[in-house]
């Protein structure tokens, strides 16, 4: 528990950065319009595919001494692997949309 509080002392600054950066993005994207939703979800699946890749290389230099950097590492993955999943699945579903639908003839 000691290392936490000396983890949290010296990484204040950006821990408070974290905070106020997920209340201005909750901010802005409560303030997109509808029409814009999908290109922003475009968006957002690309930046969770470089942090798939970012996550990737850092949990392959990492040793297996640093315990707290592979919990966060497999966290980050995890999460922005669903979130690509479900973007991509939710992209096909929109686009499923605007298919034409085939005519019956019999």
């Amino acid at each position: 528990m000691d290392t936490f509080f000396q983890l949290f002392d010296q990484n204040k600054e950006i821990l408070y950065i974290l905070i106020l950066s997920v209340f201005l993005g909750i901010e802005v994207i409560g303030k997109v319009p509808q029409v814009l939703h999908t290109p922003l979800m475009s968006g957002s699946n690309a930046l969770s595919g470089v942090v798939i890749l970012g996550c990737l290389l850092l949990l392959g230099q990492t040793t297996s001494d640093d315990i707290s950097v592979l919990i966060l590492g497999w966290l980050a993955l995890v999460l922005a692997t669903i979130n690509v999943v479900g973007g991509f699945a939710v992209t096909n579903r929109m686009l499923e949309m605007f298919k034409s639908k085939k005519k019956d003839n019999g």
